[in-house]
Protein backbone atom coordinates (compact mmCIF):
# COMPACT_ATOMS: atom_id res chain seq x y z
CA UNK A 1 0.00 0.00 0.00
CA UNK A 2 1.33 3.45 -0.97
CA UNK A 3 0.57 6.11 1.59
CA UNK A 4 1.36 9.53 2.38
CA UNK A 5 2.19 10.89 5.97
CA UNK A 6 3.39 14.05 7.05
CA UNK A 7 5.00 15.76 10.55
CA UNK A 8 3.67 19.16 10.72
CA UNK A 9 5.63 21.42 13.25
CA UNK A 10 5.66 25.10 14.19
CA UNK A 11 9.18 25.19 12.23
CA UNK A 12 8.50 22.71 9.73
CA UNK A 13 6.80 20.64 7.76
CA UNK A 14 8.21 17.44 6.53
CA UNK A 15 6.18 15.07 4.35
CA UNK A 16 7.20 11.05 3.11
CA UNK A 17 5.44 8.53 0.57
CA UNK A 18 5.54 5.00 2.04
CA UNK A 19 5.58 1.40 0.71
CA UNK A 20 3.83 -0.34 4.12
CA UNK A 21 3.41 -3.47 2.09
CA UNK A 22 5.86 -5.25 3.99
CA UNK A 23 4.09 -4.32 7.01
CA UNK A 24 6.74 -1.62 8.04
CA UNK A 25 6.54 2.25 6.59
CA UNK A 26 9.50 1.74 4.05
CA UNK A 27 10.19 5.74 2.43
CA UNK A 28 10.04 6.28 -1.07
CA UNK A 29 10.61 9.82 -1.53
CA UNK A 30 10.66 13.02 1.70
CA UNK A 31 10.39 16.08 1.55
CA UNK A 32 11.26 19.26 3.93
CA UNK A 33 9.25 22.80 3.98
CA UNK A 34 9.64 25.45 6.25
CA UNK A 35 6.19 25.87 7.99
CA UNK A 36 6.20 29.84 8.17
CA UNK A 37 7.16 30.14 4.59
CA UNK A 38 3.57 28.94 3.76
CA UNK A 39 -0.12 30.49 3.57
CA UNK A 40 -2.19 26.62 4.59
CA UNK A 41 -1.01 23.27 4.70
CA UNK A 42 -2.86 22.28 1.35
CA UNK A 43 -0.38 24.65 -0.22
CA UNK A 44 2.58 22.25 0.98
CA UNK A 45 1.12 18.82 0.24
CA UNK A 46 -0.46 20.00 -2.86
CA UNK A 47 3.23 20.94 -4.33
CA UNK A 48 4.43 18.11 -2.42
CA UNK A 49 2.01 15.94 -4.36
CA UNK A 50 2.52 17.89 -7.69
CA UNK A 51 6.22 17.32 -7.74
CA UNK A 52 6.29 13.30 -7.59
CA UNK A 53 3.33 12.47 -8.79
CA UNK A 54 2.48 9.51 -6.65
CA UNK A 55 -1.08 8.13 -6.33
CA UNK A 56 -1.53 7.41 -2.28
CA UNK A 57 -3.88 5.10 -1.01
CA UNK A 58 -4.40 6.34 2.79
CA UNK A 59 -2.61 9.41 4.11
CA UNK A 60 -2.29 10.41 8.09
CA UNK A 61 -0.71 13.97 8.95
CA UNK A 62 0.96 14.29 12.92
CA UNK A 63 0.56 17.81 13.33
CA UNK A 64 1.18 19.93 16.63
CA UNK A 65 -2.26 21.40 17.98
CA UNK A 66 -5.23 19.67 19.15
CA UNK A 67 -7.09 17.30 16.50
CA UNK A 68 -10.86 17.64 17.01
CA UNK A 69 -13.53 16.03 14.36
CA UNK A 70 -10.57 16.17 12.01
CA UNK A 71 -9.75 19.96 12.09
CA UNK A 72 -7.12 21.15 14.23
CA UNK A 73 -6.13 25.03 14.08
CA UNK A 74 -2.55 25.45 14.94
CA UNK A 75 -1.00 27.49 17.85
CA UNK A 76 2.53 28.40 16.62
CA UNK A 77 1.28 28.74 12.96
CA UNK A 78 -1.56 30.42 11.40
CA UNK A 79 -3.45 27.69 10.32
CA UNK A 80 -6.65 26.42 9.79
CA UNK A 81 -6.28 22.58 8.76
CA UNK A 82 -9.17 20.13 7.94
CA UNK A 83 -9.08 17.00 6.59
CA UNK A 84 -11.76 17.32 3.91
CA UNK A 85 -9.76 19.80 2.30
CA UNK A 86 -6.68 17.62 2.48
CA UNK A 87 -8.27 14.66 1.10
CA UNK A 88 -9.99 16.63 -1.84
CA UNK A 89 -6.83 18.16 -2.63
CA UNK A 90 -4.83 14.39 -2.35
CA UNK A 91 -7.79 13.16 -4.38
CA UNK A 92 -8.30 10.36 -2.01
CA UNK A 93 -11.40 9.72 -0.07
CA UNK A 94 -9.90 9.76 3.96
CA UNK A 95 -7.12 11.51 5.21
CA UNK A 96 -6.48 11.71 8.81
CA UNK A 97 -5.30 14.08 11.30
CA UNK A 98 -3.58 13.03 14.71
CA UNK A 99 -1.57 14.99 16.99
CA UNK A 100 2.16 15.27 16.13
CA UNK A 101 2.55 13.73 19.75
CA UNK A 102 0.65 10.76 18.81
CA UNK A 103 2.76 10.30 15.67
CA UNK A 104 6.02 9.91 17.75
CA UNK A 105 4.71 7.72 19.92
CA UNK A 106 3.42 5.56 16.94
CA UNK A 107 6.69 5.58 15.74
CA UNK A 108 8.50 5.04 18.49
CA UNK A 109 8.45 0.78 18.48
CA UNK A 110 9.96 0.90 15.05
CA UNK A 111 13.07 2.36 16.40
CA UNK A 112 16.43 0.35 17.14
CA UNK A 113 18.95 1.02 19.81
CA UNK A 114 20.89 3.27 17.87
CA UNK A 115 18.10 5.79 17.61
CA UNK A 116 18.24 6.05 21.52
CA UNK A 117 20.85 8.30 24.40
CA UNK A 118 19.89 6.40 27.65
CA UNK A 119 19.72 9.20 30.55
CA UNK A 120 18.72 6.66 32.90
CA UNK A 121 17.77 2.95 32.32
CA UNK A 122 15.82 1.91 35.24
CA UNK A 123 14.10 -0.73 35.65
CA UNK A 124 12.43 -1.25 32.32
CA UNK A 125 8.80 -3.38 31.09
CA UNK A 126 9.07 -3.45 27.61
CA UNK A 127 4.98 -3.55 26.97
CA UNK A 128 4.60 -0.74 30.05
CA UNK A 129 3.15 2.62 29.17
CA UNK A 130 5.29 4.77 27.92
CA UNK A 131 5.33 8.91 28.26
CA UNK A 132 6.33 11.36 25.45
CA UNK A 133 7.62 14.77 26.45
CA UNK A 134 8.50 16.90 23.44
CA UNK A 135 10.49 20.43 23.38
CA UNK A 136 10.54 22.23 20.20
CA UNK A 137 8.77 25.37 18.98
CA UNK A 138 6.43 24.36 21.69
CA UNK A 139 6.12 21.93 24.06
CA UNK A 140 3.92 18.50 22.76
CA UNK A 141 3.35 15.26 25.93
CA UNK A 142 1.67 12.03 25.08
CA UNK A 143 1.31 9.04 26.74
CA UNK A 144 0.79 5.19 25.37
CA UNK A 145 -0.90 1.92 26.72
CA UNK A 146 0.63 -1.45 25.36
CA UNK A 147 -2.61 -3.06 24.31
CA UNK A 148 -1.09 -6.28 24.08
CA UNK A 149 0.23 -6.21 20.45
CA UNK A 150 1.61 -2.63 20.08
CA UNK A 151 1.82 1.13 22.22
CA UNK A 152 -1.45 2.95 21.60
CA UNK A 153 -1.42 6.64 22.47
CA UNK A 154 -3.62 8.76 24.15
CA UNK A 155 -3.38 12.46 22.51
CA UNK A 156 -3.07 15.32 25.23
CA UNK A 157 -2.49 19.21 25.54
CA UNK A 158 -0.57 19.02 28.44
CA UNK A 159 2.36 21.43 27.82
CA UNK A 160 -0.36 23.99 28.36
CA UNK A 161 -0.74 22.69 31.73
CA UNK A 162 0.03 25.14 34.33
CA UNK A 163 3.95 26.17 35.25
CA UNK A 164 4.54 25.01 38.46
CA UNK A 165 7.35 26.76 40.27
CA UNK A 166 9.82 25.00 42.51
CA UNK A 167 12.06 27.46 44.45
CA UNK A 168 12.09 31.19 45.04
CA UNK A 169 13.86 31.74 41.22
CA UNK A 170 11.70 29.93 39.53
CA UNK A 171 8.62 32.24 41.23
CA UNK A 172 10.19 35.42 40.31
CA UNK A 173 10.23 33.85 36.31
CA UNK A 174 6.57 32.66 37.05
CA UNK A 175 5.54 36.44 38.24
CA UNK A 176 7.84 37.80 35.09
CA UNK A 177 5.81 35.63 32.81
CA UNK A 178 2.62 36.21 34.24
CA UNK A 179 3.13 40.00 33.75
CA UNK A 180 3.64 39.58 30.15
CA UNK A 181 1.28 36.82 29.26
CA UNK A 182 -1.27 36.49 32.18
CA UNK A 183 -1.73 32.68 32.74
CA UNK A 184 1.49 31.04 32.79
CA UNK A 185 1.67 27.24 31.08
CA UNK A 186 4.75 25.05 31.03
CA UNK A 187 5.31 25.59 27.58
CA UNK A 188 6.33 29.22 28.14
CA UNK A 189 9.57 28.18 29.94
CA UNK A 190 10.10 24.62 28.45
CA UNK A 191 10.12 25.23 25.14
CA UNK A 192 12.25 27.29 22.23
CA UNK A 193 10.62 30.26 23.28
CA UNK A 194 11.26 29.62 26.95
CA UNK A 195 14.71 29.97 26.34
CA UNK A 196 14.50 33.19 25.38
CA UNK A 197 12.15 33.83 27.96
CA UNK A 198 14.28 32.85 30.33
CA UNK A 199 17.11 35.01 29.39
CA UNK A 200 15.38 38.03 29.45
CA UNK A 201 14.40 36.89 32.46
CA UNK A 202 18.01 36.12 34.03
CA UNK A 203 18.95 39.96 32.17
CA UNK A 204 16.29 42.21 33.33
CA UNK A 205 15.24 40.93 36.45
CA UNK A 206 18.52 39.25 37.80
CA UNK A 207 20.54 41.92 35.87
CA UNK A 208 22.96 39.12 34.53
CA UNK A 209 24.77 40.99 32.21
CA UNK A 210 24.45 40.12 28.91
CA UNK A 211 27.48 39.40 25.96
CA UNK A 212 27.37 41.43 22.97
CA UNK A 213 28.26 39.24 20.59
CA UNK A 214 24.94 37.13 21.44
CA UNK A 215 22.88 39.61 21.69
CA UNK A 216 23.50 40.64 18.17
CA UNK A 217 23.65 37.08 17.00
CA UNK A 218 20.05 36.79 18.34
CA UNK A 219 18.98 39.68 16.58
CA UNK A 220 19.81 38.50 13.20
CA UNK A 221 18.60 34.81 13.73
CA UNK A 222 17.29 31.97 15.31
CA UNK A 223 17.10 33.67 19.30
CA UNK A 224 16.92 30.38 21.07
CA UNK A 225 19.67 28.76 18.75
CA UNK A 226 22.22 31.51 19.37
CA UNK A 227 21.24 31.10 23.21
CA UNK A 228 21.94 27.02 22.89
CA UNK A 229 25.08 27.33 21.15
CA UNK A 230 26.59 30.18 23.10
CA UNK A 231 25.79 27.88 26.31
CA UNK A 232 27.64 25.02 24.76
CA UNK A 233 30.42 26.76 23.30
CA UNK A 234 30.96 28.24 27.05
CA UNK A 235 31.26 31.69 25.77
CA UNK A 236 28.31 33.25 27.43
CA UNK A 237 27.98 33.09 31.02
CA UNK A 238 24.35 34.34 30.92
CA UNK A 239 23.47 31.47 28.22
CA UNK A 240 24.66 28.86 30.42
CA UNK A 241 22.42 29.86 33.54
CA UNK A 242 19.54 30.08 30.99
CA UNK A 243 20.40 26.56 29.57
CA UNK A 244 20.93 24.86 33.08
CA UNK A 245 17.76 26.18 33.94
CA UNK A 246 16.06 25.25 31.12
CA UNK A 247 17.46 21.84 31.82
CA UNK A 248 16.17 21.55 35.48
CA UNK A 249 12.67 22.65 34.41
CA UNK A 250 12.51 19.72 31.40
CA UNK A 251 13.56 17.16 33.42
CA UNK A 252 11.11 18.77 36.40
CA UNK A 253 8.04 18.56 33.84
CA UNK A 254 9.00 15.28 32.09
CA UNK A 255 9.01 13.58 35.99
CA UNK A 256 5.45 15.23 36.51
CA UNK A 257 4.58 13.54 33.32
CA UNK A 258 6.24 10.15 34.75
CA UNK A 259 4.03 10.54 38.21
CA UNK A 260 0.91 11.27 36.09
CA UNK A 261 1.16 8.34 34.08
CA UNK A 262 3.61 5.80 35.77
CA UNK A 263 5.51 5.44 32.22
CA UNK A 264 6.96 2.17 33.30
CA UNK A 265 8.17 1.07 29.80
CA UNK A 266 9.78 4.90 29.79
CA UNK A 267 10.14 8.03 29.48
CA UNK A 268 11.05 9.88 25.58
CA UNK A 269 12.50 13.50 25.25
CA UNK A 270 10.98 14.41 21.48
CA UNK A 271 11.85 17.02 19.70
CA UNK A 272 14.26 19.24 18.26
CA UNK A 273 15.94 20.37 21.29
CA UNK A 274 17.10 17.70 23.23
CA UNK A 275 19.57 15.95 20.23
CA UNK A 276 20.92 19.01 20.67
CA UNK A 277 21.79 19.56 24.47
CA UNK A 278 22.22 15.98 24.81
CA UNK A 279 25.77 16.33 26.57
CA UNK A 280 23.89 18.92 29.60
CA UNK A 281 20.86 16.21 29.92
CA UNK A 282 23.34 14.10 30.85
CA UNK A 283 24.41 15.97 33.46
CA UNK A 284 23.11 15.27 37.04
CA UNK A 285 20.47 18.12 36.90
CA UNK A 286 18.29 16.86 34.39
CA UNK A 287 17.71 13.25 36.85
CA UNK A 288 18.13 15.41 39.92
CA UNK A 289 14.83 17.49 38.96
CA UNK A 290 13.02 14.27 37.71
CA UNK A 291 13.35 12.37 40.16
CA UNK A 292 12.99 14.87 43.10
CA UNK A 293 9.25 13.94 44.17
CA UNK A 294 9.67 13.80 47.24
CA UNK A 295 8.01 10.54 48.88
CA UNK A 296 7.82 8.64 45.47
CA UNK A 297 11.69 9.85 44.21
CA UNK A 298 12.24 6.21 44.86
CA UNK A 299 9.86 5.23 42.22
CA UNK A 300 10.79 7.87 39.70
CA UNK A 301 14.62 6.46 39.43
CA UNK A 302 13.10 3.06 38.38
CA UNK A 303 11.89 5.12 35.32
CA UNK A 304 13.89 4.58 32.00
CA UNK A 305 14.51 7.86 30.93
CA UNK A 306 15.68 8.36 26.72
CA UNK A 307 15.91 10.54 24.42
CA UNK A 308 15.41 10.17 20.84
CA UNK A 309 17.89 10.82 18.35
CA UNK A 310 15.81 9.75 14.82
CA UNK A 311 14.17 12.80 13.75
CA UNK A 312 12.25 10.85 11.88
CA UNK A 313 10.01 9.22 14.61
CA UNK A 314 7.17 11.59 13.92
CA UNK A 315 6.62 10.94 10.04
CA UNK A 316 7.31 7.01 10.83
CA UNK A 317 4.45 7.26 13.40
CA UNK A 318 2.60 8.89 10.73
CA UNK A 319 3.29 6.44 8.35
CA UNK A 320 2.34 3.46 10.62
CA UNK A 321 -0.53 5.35 11.27
CA UNK A 322 -2.26 5.83 7.88
CA UNK A 323 -0.91 2.05 6.97
CA UNK A 324 -2.57 0.45 9.64
CA UNK A 325 -5.89 -1.58 10.08
CA UNK A 326 -7.79 -2.58 13.06
CA UNK A 327 -6.13 -3.17 15.46
CA UNK A 328 -2.95 -1.36 14.80
CA UNK A 329 -0.16 -3.48 13.35
CA UNK A 330 1.46 -5.83 15.70
CA UNK A 331 5.27 -4.82 16.91
CA UNK A 332 7.87 -5.70 19.26
CA UNK A 333 7.98 -3.47 22.20
CA UNK A 334 11.09 -1.78 22.83
CA UNK A 335 13.49 -2.55 24.94
CA UNK A 336 15.97 -0.30 26.78
CA UNK A 337 19.79 -0.39 25.01
CA UNK A 338 22.63 -1.35 27.02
Amino acid sequence: MLVLAGDIGGTSTRLAYFDTDDGTPAPLVEGRFPSRDAESLEEIVGRFAGEHGLAAERACFGIAGPVREGRVRTPNLPWSVDAVELARTLEIPEVQLINDLEANAYGIDLLGPEDFAVLNQGVPDPTGTIAVVSAGTGLGEVVAYWDGTAHRPLPSEGGHADFAPRTELEMELLLYLRAAHGRVSVERVVSGPGLCNIYRFLRDVRHEPETSAVAEEMRRGDPAAAITRAALAGECPLCGEVLDLFVSLYGAEAGNVALRSLPTGGVYLGGGIAPKIIERLKRPGFMLAFTAKGRLSPLLETIPVRVILNDRTALLGAGRCAAREQPVMESKPQEVPP
